[in-house]
């Protein structure tokens, strides 16, 4: 009898089903998976500030999680952790980075460094609108 459960946590069995299903269905697909999985962070004398992470794969670059630390926001450390993404997977072959953020978080952050809106879904509140942007990577 199937079974569906929630698990708290991926372990090595349920990690290596996710990556080599994944890989055999783009491969049979006809799609170069070229899949990286990426945690990029910014220290000070040991101190973790900020964190970004994501994955490259197919095409593009997604970042999922940009955290940045209360006591540290707005000092250019959000700036310097995308740019080492864009340098990480600039000329690799992914044609574009792509994030989703929410109104309440970086809608204007992204704007600034040339990140485009490709989408937004309005919510009835607009913090909790979700705003959709892309941007090019240089071949």
């Amino acid at each position: 009898m199937i079974q569906v459960k929630r698990v708290d946590e991926i372990d090595d069995r349920i990690g290596e089903f996710i990556n080599r299903e994944f890989t055999v269905f783009a491969e049979e697909s006809g799609v170069v998976l070229n899949f990286d999985e990426f945690c990029f962070v910014a220290e000070d004398n040991g101190q973790l500030l900020g964190a970004i992470t994501g994955r490259a794969y197919y095409n593009e670059v997604h970042i999922g999680d940009l955290i940045i630390g209360k006591d540290n926001r707005k000092s250019g450390i959000g700036s310097q952790l995308v740019k080492a993404v864009e340098n990480a997977y600039s000329g690799k072959g992914y044609e574009k980075i792509t994030l989703t953020t929410f109104g309440f978080q970086a809608p204007g952050f992204y704007k600034k460094l040339g990140y485009e809106t490709e989408f937004v879904r309005v919510d009835k509140d607009p913090k909790l609108s979700k705003y959709f942007f892309a941007k090019p990577l240089e071949a």
